[in-house]
């Protein structure tokens, strides 16, 4: 069996899919925020068709964004349908350093 060619990644699948660091970033963010609506749903024990009523959205829409579809939606709507769900969402803007050339756009648990 032939050895495929494989190479280190740099930790950001974002990244390392040709995204710009900026892009990476706001993907990484929204793939988070999914992953804590998911995460309500389940711990809430609710359907689609009932989170998405919560959420004032369609079940379709959330459907799809459930399974990754980030294009359509935005990181304020995200956070909404968070806080629809009855999750707190944090928005923290951090002191200018001046080390930094340009600032970063965090998620934290």
């Amino acid at each position: 069996m032939e050895d495929i060619p494989a190479e280190k990644g740099s930790g950001d699948i974002f990244v390392d899919l040709g995204f710009s660091s900026g892009d990476a970033a706001e993907l990484t963010v929204k793939s988070a925020l999914i992953d804590a609506i998911s995460d309500t749903i389940a711990d809430r024990e609710l359907t689609q068709q009932a989170a998405a009523k919560l959420c004032h959205t369609d079940q379709p829409t959330l459907s799809k964004v459930l399974r990754g579809r980030m294009e359509s939606v935005t990181i304020d709507r995200l956070a909404s349908w968070l806080i629809a769900l009855g999750r707190t969402v944090e928005i923290r803007v951090r002191p200018y350093d001046r080390r930094t050339e340009t600032g970063r756009l965090v998620i934290s648990p």
